[in-house]
């Protein structure tokens, strides 16, 4: 959310932006950047409840080139905005899964008119991060899956392919996000994965070592993908996928993707 609202300023000329995530159909301003004052601080805007509130119920951008006299909305939040001195003031929500999860807002201390020069930038800002949100979502959905398996004896096949298929995912998943500490965790519930399957400690069984992204190729072919599914996964080509499954084959001994798939599960390396 940092993020985007710094991009917000440096990418569409506008002073001052906020925002913040939506929970019981509000959104808690976060993050500030170029604010003059306080007022904005901790401002909480309601569902359906002045301009930002509109757009959070319409789930479209909603503008205003004069704040004070605005007509449409209410002036709920005349205290916050207005002690802040803006005029223009434009609300972008950032829509994911049919549903506004943050709100974005763009706002001058005089009236500015606002073209597809600065409208375009804000929503791909606001693209972005729903994008970041949704990848989150998902992680945090496999993680919840993930961190419930347990090394229990007995396990039949369906069980331990729905793990083997976690551990695909969270590798496609990890490869996306740009959260570095989002990453170190996802890492750390792969390794639990790899080693609940086995029944042994996380640390691998051979010397074998292979690349994030050799791993990643791999894990997504123990789950029957192809070489283009593998690639519209993990955003690469199709030539870099072969590329690094050969690379993996390579360093597992093994003369197709099958057996390199079974060389590092005996590793460990795998689920």
């Amino acid at each position: 959310m940092s993020r985007a609202v710094r991009d917000l300023v440096a990418k569409t000329r506008f002073p001052v932006a906020f925002g913040g995530l939506v929970t019981e159909h509000s959104v808690h301003v976060r993050a500030i950047v170029g604010a003059r004052g306080r007022s904005i601080d901790g401002l909480v805007v309601r569902e359906q409840r002045g301009l930002g509130g509109r757009a959070m119920s319409e789930r479209r951008p909603r503008l205003t080139l004069d704040y004070r006299s605005a007509r449409g909305i209410t002036h709920d939040y005349d205290g916050a905005i207005l002690g802040e001195g803006i005029a223009t003031l434009f609300a972008v929500p950032v829509v994911s899964s049919g549903r506004t999860r943050a709100m974005l807002y763009c706002g001058s201390w005089s009236e500015t008119a606002v073209d597809d020069g600065i409208a375009a930038p804000a929503l791909r800002v606001a693209g972005e991060l729903a994008t970041e949100l949704r990848i989150h979502e998902e992680v945090e959905r496999h993680l919840a899956r993930a961190e419930t398996a347990a090394p229990e004896a007995g396990w039949d096949a369906a069980a331990r392919e729905e793990l083997r298929e976690s551990f695909a995912e969270l590798r496609a998943i990890s490869a996306t996000v740009a959260d570095a500490g989002l990453r170190a965790r996802l890492a750390g519930v792969e390794r639990r994965l790899a080693s609940v399957a086995h029944g042994a400690p996380t640390e691998t069984t051979s010397g074998v070592q292979l690349s994030p992204r050799e791993l990643d190729v791999l894990a997504c072919a123990a789950r029957g993908s192809t070489n283009a599914e593998i690639a519209t996964d993990l955003a690469l080509k199709e030539t870099t996928v072969k590329s690094y499954l050969a690379a993996a084959m390579s360093k597992l001994d093994a003369s197709t993707r099958h057996a390199a798939v079974a060389e590092a599960r005996r590793a460990g390396l795998l689920p």
